[in-house]
C-alpha cells in the first residue's frame, strides 16, 4: 500500500478559481503545505481533464506529492496519476483496484453509517466523510456527519479518513481533534486570495 499523508487535502473546482489557473494555485498551496491534490472536473471534455491533470501531475510529482483523480478511471491511467476517489454511484472499487492493482490509492466517499460499514470489508487506502457540514460546492449530498458523526465514523471504521464539506479555517481544528485523519477543502483555498497563506493556516489549525 503507498504511504500518504491526508492532512491537508486540497480538491480543486475550477469554478472558484477567480480566473486564475490550476497549476498557480495547486503550487502555492503546496508552499503552505497542502499534502494530497484531487483533481476534480465536472464540465470539460476528457481531452481537457487530461490536459490539466498531466500539468499538476508535473508540478506534484516534483513534490512527492500524490495525484489523485475524481471518479475518471480512464484519466487516470492516462496520466498515470498516484490514485482515484471515488463514490457511491461511480466505477465500483473491486474493479478500481482490479485494473489498478494495489500500488496505486483509492479513496471512497461514504455519506451515512451502513456506508462506512460496509467499506470495511474493501480495501480502500481511505474513505471520505461527506459531507461533515452543508457546502455550497457540492449540493447533491446527503445530510451532514457534524462533528458527532466523526466520532462515531472513527468508533467503527478501520481505514484512515479524510472530512469533506463547509471546511474552513474555523471548523478545520475541531474535525481534527474529533479523530479525522485530514481535512478536504476547495473554497478555502481554491477562492483564497493568496492560496499559500490559507494553506498555511489551515495546516497551522492541524498541529
Amino acid at each position: 500500500m503507498p504511504s500518504f499523508d491526508l492532512s491537508l487535502y486540497l480538491v480543486t473546482d475550477r469554478r472558484l478559481s477567480q480566473g486564475r489557473s490550476l497549476e498557480y494555485i495547486v503550487s502555492e498551496a503546496i508552499k503552505g503545505g497542502v499534502t494530497m491534490v484531487q483533481l476534480r472536473e465536472k464540465d470539460c471534455s476528457s481531452l481537457e481533464f487530461y490536459e490539466q491533470a498531466i500539468k499538476l501531475k508535473q508540478i506534484l510529482t516534483t513534490h512527492k506529492i500524490p495525484l489523485i483523480i475524481n471518479d475518471r478511471l480512464d484519466i487516470a491511467l492516462a496520466c498515470n496519476a498516484d490514485g482515484i476517489h471515488i463514490g457511491q454511484s461511480d466505477i465500483p472499487y473491486k474493479v478500481a483496484r482490479n485494473i489498478l492493482g494495489y500500488e496505486k490509492i483509492i479513496g471512497l466517499s461514504v455519506e451515512n453509517m451502513e456506508q462506512v460499514l460496509l467499506s470495511n470489508d474493501l480495501d480502500v487506502d481511505y474513505i471520505g466523510i461527506s459531507p461533515v457540514f452543508s457546502t455550497p460546492t457540492k449540493t447533491d449530498t446527503a445530510p451532514p456527519f457534524g462533528i458527532d458523526g466523526i466520532r462515531e465514523v472513527k468508533k467503527i471504521c478501520r481505514h484512515q479518513t479524510v472530512a469533506i464539506g463547509g471546511i474552513h479555517l474555523d471548523n478545520a481544528k475541531e474535525i481534527y481533534q474529533a479523530g479525522a485523519n485530514g481535512i478536504a477543502v476547495v473554497s478555502e483555498i481554491m477562492s483564497a486570495k493568496d492560496p499559500c497563506e490559507a494553506s498555511i493556516k489551515l495546516k497551522a489549525e492541524l498541529k
